[in-house]
């Protein structure tokens, strides 16, 4: 079975909510979900009944049962992804719970339907321990070729992931993570190919220390940023504070090679990154004290932490989350080809190389047309998945996680 995109409509409607309909054109696409589940294979008549279903299907149990890896063969396991959340960090939204969550995962769905040709089902969980999501949600792995981890609030999403990682032999991967990060380090590759300098000869300024702003921080080491200094509320998070979590504790020690300390907007002086995944206001001045042939990846939706307007001013490059604005960092660049990538040849988990390919392929992309306001490309450009898929496959198979 698969999940198609459509949009059955219920003619179940509740007193007083058609009115929502008419009012914003969001509640009618939505009225009835954004999904449904339709069979690949046709059930017409007896025959067709006793192979979908008994007796032939006890056939295909026994063989499973005698060799569980033609479970990949005879089911959807190997072409099908769980999107799992707690609705405890959805969008903008915060802390909303599963049923509210459920129109977001709904849309992650079809994202990786449309865009990557891979078959989801949203999954909103009604618990919030970390011990009671990874046994829920390795309970329920053995349906799924996949795990996507959505909209799950920090530092509990770390700690998820990596036991889900270890205890699980299919690839786990927390978008607002990893999806963020590859999609920016793309986007900074190119924007320094643009200014023609390379990542080593960076410094960058990340505000916000989330599940994005770790992840990326992350990342930009992994490829080769000169420095990178991660700000939460309270100004750089450097190893001589005293109120560090276990997760910031850990990024201090692997950030900040300049020992810069104080305020975010001490440390954006002189630095050729900004890259905002917290919301808030980032001054102006602060901007204008960056070095020049600065970049300016404001992420925060809707209201970007530097408008493109004050940032155009300053910086050679202006990104943001938003799609009405060049330079969209969007998610769905990346999230759909890496699963893609790494259902394509089974592979048991997603390595930090399969992820720097998926970067450097999605980078790849933009080509010849490079310019500042197409440092990366649009969610629509047919090219994307196809280029991803193929370069997660083949990190996949050289980092030797690959199975088929």
């Amino acid at each position: 079975m698969s999940a198609e995109i459509v949009n059955p409509r219920s003619d179940h409607t509740i007193e007083g909510q058609d009115g929502l309909d008419s009012i914003d054109p969001a509640f009618a696409l939505h009225r009835g979900g954004k999904m449904a589940v339709q069979a690949t294979v046709p059930v017409r008549d007896k025959d067709d009944l006793s192979l979908a279903y008994t007796p032939g299907v006890a056939r295909v149990c026994s063989a499973i049962a005698e060799q569980p890896e033609l479970v990949h063969d005879y089911t959807w396991k190997s072409s099908v992804v769980a999107v799992v959340t707690d609705g405890t960090a959805v969008l903008g939204l915060g802390d909303i719970g599963p049923e509210a969550s459920l129109p977001v995962m709904e849309g992650k769905a079809i994202l990786f339907k449309q865009f990557g040709g891979v078959d989801a089902v949203p999954i909103a969980l009604d618990c919030t321990g970390v011990d009671e999501i990874v046994e829920t949600v390795a309970r329920l792995a053995p349906s799924f070729g996949g795990i996507n981890l959505e909209d799950i609030s920090a530092p509990r999403c770390f700690e998820i992931e990596d036991r889900l990682r270890e205890r699980l032999d299919i690839p786990v991967f927390h978008d607002d993570q990893h999806g963020t990060a590859i999609v920016t380090l793309a986007a900074m590759r190119n924007a320094a190919r643009l200014t023609g300098r390379t990542l080593g000869q960076l410094r960058a300024v990340i505000s916000g220390s989330g599940a994005a702003g770790i992840a990326i921080a992350k990342m930009l080491l992994e490829a080769g940023i000169g420095d990178v200094a991660v700000a939460d509320r309270k100004g750089v998070v450097s190893s001589d504070r005293g109120d560090l979590t276990p997760v910031k504790a850990e990024i201090a020690a692997m950030t900040n090679k300049a020992g810069i300390s104080g305020s975010l907007e001490e440390a954006l002086a002189g630095a050729d990154v900004f890259i905002g995944v917290s919301g808030g206001t980032v001054p102006e001045p602060a901007v204008a004290s960056m070095a020049d042939n600065a970049f300016v990846f404001a992420m925060a939706n809707p209201t970007p932490e530097v408008h493109p307007e004050i940032a155009h001013k300053y910086a050679a490059v202006v990104a943001t989350g938003r799609s009405d604005f060049p330079n969209q960092i969007n998610n769905v660049l990346a999230f759909p080809g890496i699963f893609a990538g790494a259902l394509q040849v089974r592979a048991s988990r997603i390595t930090e190389g399969m992820k720097l390919a998926a970067a450097e392929a999605l980078a790849a992309v933009v080509g010849d047309d490079l310019a500042a306001d197409y440092v990366i490309p649009s969610p629509f450009d047919e090219r994307v998945a196809p280029a991803v898929t193929a370069a997660v496959a083949a990190a996949a198979r050289a980092e030797g996680v690959a199975r088929v």
